[in-house]
Parts: structure tokens; C-alpha cells; sequence
């Protein structure tokens, strides 16, 4: 949204330049990107980067109240509360999509979570793209808050291993290495040392759980817990060495429960200027219409089960109404000129960490770029300028 940034990389772009990027991103770590980089950043104005980190922040605040907490309660389906929840979240991120009105930009929120986003993979694809596009000048950063390459990094080292020992501290997942974020699991491990771990390699002794490192049984006193439940669920055939419902000698960073009471639940409680109305489906209010509003379950991932057009009929067979919301749709804008012709459309997620006894700071933000209908994959298939990104700003 800055034209100069935007007319200055559109102009030294080539198709060997993007091609140097995808190298760098797949042959530099121990696992590819198995998911697509787009060709470009985005570059935001100074305006719309205060606008969004304050509409970000706005979102937030209402998170620490006492009415969310007792909105909140009901989040967890029966049977999955983990023990030893923490008094919040470590990891946040609010997702705004980028929309136009009135003649100018305006962030508009879709979705959030109480769960880790890709805090190490952000930091590696700035620097692939700098190597790849010498356009982007030094000074354009993708940080907020004050923070830096070198003190993100210092965070995520204090919040995620703290006094530990990093032998002790895993990044546990189902089958890490079949996973599509995979590079963010080699990411982390290359930045901090912390090992991907599949549930499945994990035995449990009492109250303490352990993992085979270099042939050695080591104790985990420390999880970077990057499972997502719906997936455990639909994987009844896992043979996990624990269960999460077990009382365990372990800190969680962040929490599971979280991953519940920050999600799409949230969104019919929140009240602000930059979201879009949203309702549980059985509280859904007679004067509205339907074919304004997108139909999601509560506990899917990656846009699976999003419905684009509800009708009375399909709400009337849902068999727990209140396991899904109606969200009012936002119109995506088309800003970002792309070679090819068509505009390509984007969202921003706003990442936060909130360390344990601190505020919440907003150090990152992670961006998708769309030319489909959603920013799914299946929505952009044989398109350009789409995929995962991020946005730089003026430091």
C-alpha cells in the first residue's frame, strides 16, 4: 500500500529473482516448503501499519476482561481440558483482511488465535526474500513494537525455553515431519535449538514424559505445543505415549486449552469498528440476511468446513448448532498490481507473544495473498502473486 515500495519491487521483479527465493527457502533447511511462497512482500504505509497494530491491539484488550473470561468458559468441548492451565496465552494472532472503504484501506477481522503461528519461519522468509530481491531496501522491517531481528529472536528464546536446558524443551506435533509447516518445525530448531517430536515418540513415567535423543532417554520439562486438536481427533489410530487429559510434570508453552477459548468462539463476542458481526448459529438474529454471512465450525483448521453460502435449510440439520458461527463476509481489496494483470488481495495476521506475568507485545505478522474467492490453496490453483507472505514497514 506504500506506491513507491510497490512501483520500485514491481519494476526489478523477473522471474529468476522469485525462483532464487523459492531455492533459498527449500534448500536451506532440512525440510522444503511444502506449502506457496508468493512472488512478493507487501509493503504498508505508515498509516495503515498504526491503523492495523491499533486495531490489533483494540481486539486484545478485550481479551483480558472479566466478561471474556466468563464468555470463554464454554469454549472447551467436554473431554478435552488439559490440567494446569495458564492464567493466558503465550502465543496470540489476530487475522485482519485487507479491505477498502470509503476510498481507503481498512483492516478487517476474520479470524484469531490462542496458538503459535510461524514465529521462526516469518524471520527466515524475510531473509530469503532479501537475498533474493535486492529492491527491498534494509530499512523496510516486518517487526513492531521496537523489536528487531535480534531481540525477536531473544524473546522467543525466553518465553520458549526460559532457564532450560534446550535438550528439555520439544516442539511437540503429530508426525512433524508430514505436517505442511514443517519448515517453521526446521525453523525452530535451527533458531533455538528446540526439536520437532512427534506425540507418538513420547513415553510417560509417572507424571514425567521423555523422548529418545542420540540414543538417550532425556526428560521434557517443556513443550512447544504445536498440535492441532482437531486433527488429533480425526486420528483416533495415533498411538500417542500420553494423554492430554494426564496430570504431567511439564510447562506448556502456550496451553492448550487456549487453542479453545481463543478461536473462532471468540469472534460473536467481540465489539469493535474493525470486525464484522458474528453470531453462534442458533442465536443467529431474525433480521438479518443470510447470504451476507459465511458459515464455519468452530474447531476446524485451514478452512476446512467453511461454507460460502448458508441457507435456512442447512442451519436446520446442524446437529450442534452452537459448534459453528455465522460471520458476517468482508469484501477483500484488490491492491497489489502483480506483472500478470490480475490484482492479487490479502490478509495480515498480527502475532503476538505474552509472556508469563507481562503484557501482550506484538512483535510480527505473517501475510496470504489471494486472487480466489478464500486464500485457500484449492481457491488459487495455477494463479500467481498468492500464497504465503509478509508485510514490511518504514522502520
Amino acid at each position: 500500500m506504500d506506491p513507491v515500495q510497490r512501483a520500485r519491487f514491481n519494476a526489478d521483479f523477473t522471474a529468476d529473482r522469485y525462483a532464487k527465493l523459492l531455492r533459498t527457502a527449500n534448500e536451506s533447511e532440512y525440510w522444503p516448503v511444502d506449502f506457496r511462497i508468493s512472488e512478493s512482500p507487501i509493503f504498508l504505509s505508515d498509516a495503515f501499519a498504526d491503523e492495523v497494530e491499533q486495531a490489533a491491539q483494540e481486539i486484545v484488550s478485550q481479551l483480558r476482561t472479566p466478561e471474556f473470561a466468563l464468555h470463554a468458559r464454554t469454549a472447551i468441548p467436554a473431554g478435552l481440558e488439559v490440567p494446569g492451565e495458564s492464567p493466558h496465552p503465550i502465543f496470540l494472532a489476530v487475522d485482519f483482511a485487507i479491505c477498502e472503504e470509503s476510498g481507503r484501506f481498512a483492516p478487517r477481522l476474520i479470524e484469531l488465535q490462542g496458538f503459535p503461528s510461524l514465529y521462526a519461519f516469518q524471520l527466515f522468509l524475510v531473509g530469503c526474500m532479501r537475498s533474493a530481491y535486492p529492491a527491498i531496501p534494509s530499512d523496510w522491517i516486518p517487526f513492531f513494537g521496537g523489536f528487531d531481528e535480534e531481540s525477536y529472536v531473544a524473546l522467543l528464546r525466553r518465553v520458549i525455553i526460559a532457564d532450560a536446558d534446550t535438550e528439555n524443551v520439544i516442539l511437540l506435533e503429530v508426525e512433524p515431519e508430514k505436517q505442511n509447516t514443517r519448515i517453521d518445525f526446521a525453523c525452530t530448531d535451527s533458531l533455538l535449538g528446540v526439536r520437532p517430536v512427534s506425540l507418538t515418540e513420547v513415553t510417560k513415567r509417572g507424571r514425567q514424559l521423555f523422548y529418545q535423543r542420540e540414543g538417550r532417554e532425556v526428560r521434557i520439562e517443556r513443550i512447544y505445543n504445536r498440535v492441532i486438536f482437531d486433527e488429533l481427533l480425526r486420528r483416533p489410530e495415533l498411538k500417542a505415549g500420553f494423554d492430554f487429559q494426564d496430570d504431567l510434570d511439564v510447562t506448556w508453552v502456550g496451553h492448550p486449552n487456549w487453542y479453545f477459548r481463543i478461536s473462532k468462539h471468540t469472534l460473536p463476542f467481540l465489539k469493535s469498528k474493525h470486525a464484522s458481526p458474528a453470531f453462534f448459529a442458533d442465536e443467529f438474529p431474525a433480521g438479518e440476511q443470510l447470504t451476507d454471512f459465511v458459515l464455519k465450525p468452530l474447531y476446524s483448521f485451514a478452512g476446512l468446513g467453511v461454507d460460502l453460502e448458508p441457507t435456512r435449510e442447512k442451519l436446520a440439520v446442524l446437529s450442534d448448532p452452537r459448534a459453528w458461527i455465522l460471520q458476517k463476509k468482508v469484501e477483500y481489496a484488490d491492491f497489489v498490481p502483480t506483472p500478470d494483470g490480475p490484482r492479487s488481495k490479502a490478509e495480515i495476521r498480527m502475532m503476538f507473544v505474552w509472556p508469563a506475568g507481562e503484557e501482550p507485545m506484538l512483535v510480527n505478522n505473517l501475510v496470504r495473498m489471494s486472487q480466489g474467492k478464500m486464500m485457500g490453496v484449492k481457491f488459487n490453483k495455477d494463479k500467481t502473486w498468492v500464497g504465503s507472505s509478509i508485510a514490511l514497514r518504514s522502520g
